[in-house]
C-alpha cells in the first residue's frame, strides 16, 4: 500500500510542501486527459487508498467525495481536450495538464511527486516515480481525482452519442467501441490524431 514516505525524504530534504499529481486517460481514443494534483495533510494516512486502477469504481467515487471534501487537502485537476491533445499530442497534452495542475494549486508546493517519467518545462522542482501511485499516497489521491473526474464526463458524454456507450469503456479501445467507430464514424470527441480513429474516419469519408 502507498503510504508517505516519499513525501517525509522530501520533505526532510528542504521541501516542507510536496504535491503528488497523476494523470487518467492517456490511452484512450475518445475524450480529454485529465491531471490532478494533490497535497495531503502532514501524518495523513489511509487504509484503502491506492492507485485508482486497483479500485473499483464505487470504491473510488466513495474515496473522490472523501478526499476533494477533506478540509485539510488542497487539491487542484485539469481537463485538456481532444483538440489540443491532437495539436500537440498525447504526451505533449499531458505534461500541459501537470503543469496546470500543479501551478493552479491554492498553496503553493515546493516540489512535485510525478507519477511515471520526468517532465519538459515543469514550472517547479518535480521528481518523477514509475509506478508512484502505488508508492505515494499524494500521488494515488491524485489519480483518483484524475480518474473520476475523467469517467464522470465521459459519463456525460454517453448521453450525447449513445450509441458509442461511452459509459461502458470510458473511451477506450473496447471491442465494443472499435465496433461503433467502424459503424457509425467518429464524434467531436474523438482523437483523430490516434490511428484506429483516423482509420475509421477514412473509411466513412467514402
Amino acid at each position: 500500500m502507498p503510504d508517505l514516505s516519499l513525501e517525509r525524504k522530501l520533505q526532510k530534504s528542504g521541501f516542507p510542501v510536496v504535491a503528488g499529481i497523476d494523470e487518467a486517460g492517456r490511452g484512450p481514443l475518445a475524450g480529454p486527459v485529465s491531471v490532478a494534483a494533490v497535497i495531503l495533510p502532514r501524518g495523513y494516512r489511509h487504509k484503502v487508498l491506492t492507485d485508482s486502477k486497483k479500485l473499483s469504481e464505487k470504491k473510488r467515487e466513495i474515496l473522490y467525495e472523501e478526499i476533494t471534501n477533506h478540509s485539510e487537502i488542497i487539491w487542484n485537476s485539469v481537463l485538456i481536450d481532444v483538440a489540443e491533445i491532437d495539436q500537440i499530442n498525447i504526451l505533449q497534452a499531458t505534461w500541459k495538464g501537470m503543469r496546470e495542475s500543479f501551478s493552479g494549486l491554492c498553496r503553493k508546493a515546493d516540489i512535485a511527486l510525478i507519477d511515471g517519467k520526468p517532465i519538459k518545462g515543469f514550472p517547479g522542482e518535480h521528481q518523477a516515480v514509475v509506478k508512484g501511485d502505488s508508492l505515494s499516497l499524494s500521488i494515488a489521491a491524485a489519480s483518483i481525482i484524475a480518474k473520476v473526474e475523467r469517467d464522470r464526463l465521459m459519463v456525460k458524454l454517453a448521453n450525447q452519442y449513445p450509441q458509442y456507450q461511452f459509459e461502458r469503456h470510458k473511451g477506450y479501445g473496447t471491442k465494443v467501441h472499435l465496433e461503433a467507430l467502424n459503424q457509425y464514424g467518429p464524434t467531436p470527441i474523438h482523437r483523430m490524431s490516434f490511428s484506429p480513429v483516423a482509420m475509421a474516419a477514412l473509411k466513412h469519408k467514402h
